[in-house]
């Protein structure tokens, strides 16, 4: 099915057509499915145009229930992009965060709320009019076209010539490096090669926002590290407005200015990589994130003492006589008993050594039955995280250590 004015009509499309259109022609936005059936709100997306201000995204108290249920799968769901950056959606399966970039891209009805890009109301606007693009996980090629002509599809359908058509297709190509591959017919690629032709389909013409649907799921370890670096490039270079949806934290720490981890149909926090991982503002994001220990401490809500070391607390940490302290693998120290000079740190067992190259994580039990009770019973494990040529010579499993907490802010909870 095309996307031009001349097979449009008026009758109402169902999100199924919709969703195929968009895959066809993820960015259509100047012509449509739905032809007359255009709201006021999408007139006066397309008549204002010059006056809007770049892709800035606001999601505010947007509400979506799926059919059939009472569960909200976005809960006032708020969510607030600059021109520019690069977000992404965290969190686990069912969490909200694939409903959040459909909304975003008119995909899904939302329920309550509403959805501005640019500073303009788009939450009644077909999705074909929202001048996104969308790269979705299965890539949503078209197998009886050469990569360059995969490209140049959207072109087409909004009436650019031939000869311009083709060098922004080709433009496009070597941007994602690709351009010796121009002829190929997408079936005859890599998986790999497949993304960044549907990468290259998007941007050839010029969103103000490209969706990023976990597009590096389906493909193996060393090509994902691969292409997610170079969708980073690719984005800082053309200065798109990117959501980029995933499951896999190390791919979001990798390519993102800011994460948004999601939990129940909401947004638990968002910022920097570094901040998010260093500061965590809830329990929820500081176990999801990364590895995380938790402690027995006693706390006054601004400092806790853990295994005799004092520790500073981040803002929101509780207080109490029995708290729990989660600390980062990295955060510990690691050392044997006769070199040990200090009262501070608990004597532990190794389990497990883990060379990870430069690194090196340590497994141990803490063996004080003290921490057991506290542990509702169970053994006390601790995970230390240390420089490979920082692990003491000869250790095995099995072999006494001591573990001792350094004083990084954590969070009590």
């Amino acid at each position: 099915m095309t996307l031009d004015s001349t097979t449009a009509t008026s009758a109402p499309v169902s999100p199924a057509a919709e969703e195929e259109a968009f895959k066809n022609d993820p960015t259509a936005t100047l012509e449509g499915v739905r032809g007359k059936d255009v709201t006021k709100a999408a007139k006066a997306l397309l008549k204002d145009s010059a006056k809007r201000g770049g892709g800035s995204i606001q999601m505010q108290d947007v509400v979506k229930i799926y059919p059939g249920s009472t569960k909200r799968a976005l809960d006032d769901f708020n969510l607030d992009i600059k021109p520019g950056e690069m977000v992404v959606l965290l969190g686990g399966s069912g969490c909200g965060k694939s409903t959040a970039l459909r909304s975003l891209a008119g995909l899904e009805d939302i329920q309550g709320g509403r959805i501005m890009v640019g500073g303009q109301d788009v939450t009644g606007v077909p999705v074909n009019k929202r001048e996104m693009a969308m790269v979705f996980q299965a890539y949503s090629l078209f197998p009886h076209m050469t990569a360059l002509e995969n490209v140049e599809f959207g072109l087409e359908v909004r009436g650019v010539s031939k000869e311009e058509r083709r060098k922004i297709a080709m433009e496009q190509l070597d941007l994602v490096g690709l351009a010796d591959q121009a002829k190929k017919y997408t079936q005859q690629m890599s998986g790999g090669q497949q993304q960044r032709v549907a990468l290259a389909r998007a941007l050839a013409v010029k969103p103000r926002v490209l969706l990023l649907d976990e597009p590096l799921s389906a493909l193996d370890a060393k090509v994902r590290v691969q292409l997610r670096d170079q969708i980073r490039r690719i984005q800082l270079s053309t200065g798109t407005t990117t959501v980029f949806v995933t499951h896999d934290q190390e791919e979001a720490l990798a390519v993102a200015d800011r994460i948004g981890v999601m939990n129940n149909g909401k947004i638990e926090q968002i910022a920097a990589p570094q901040d998010l991982y260093q500061r965590p503002a809830t329990e929820y994001v500081a176990t999801f994130i990364g590895l995380t220990n938790r402690l027995p401490g006693a706390s006054n809500g601004e400092e806790a003492v853990v295994f005799g070391q004092r520790m500073p607390l981040l803002a929101g940490s509780a207080a109490g006589d029995a708290v729990a302290v989660l600390v980062r693998p990295e955060n510990l120290a690691l050392s044997l008993p006769g070199q040990h000079d200090s009262n501070i740190g608990e004597h532990a067992r190794v389990e497990v050594i883990h060379f990870l190259g430069s690194l090196v994580r340590v497994d141990t039990v803490i063996t004080s039955g003290e921490f057991q009770r506290w542990n509702k019973g169970e053994q006390l494990k601790v995970t230390v995280q240390l420089p490979a040529n920082e692990l003491p010579a000869g250790l095995a499993a099995g072999d006494e250590v001591i573990v001792t907490p350094r004083p990084v802010a954590a969070l009590a909870c």
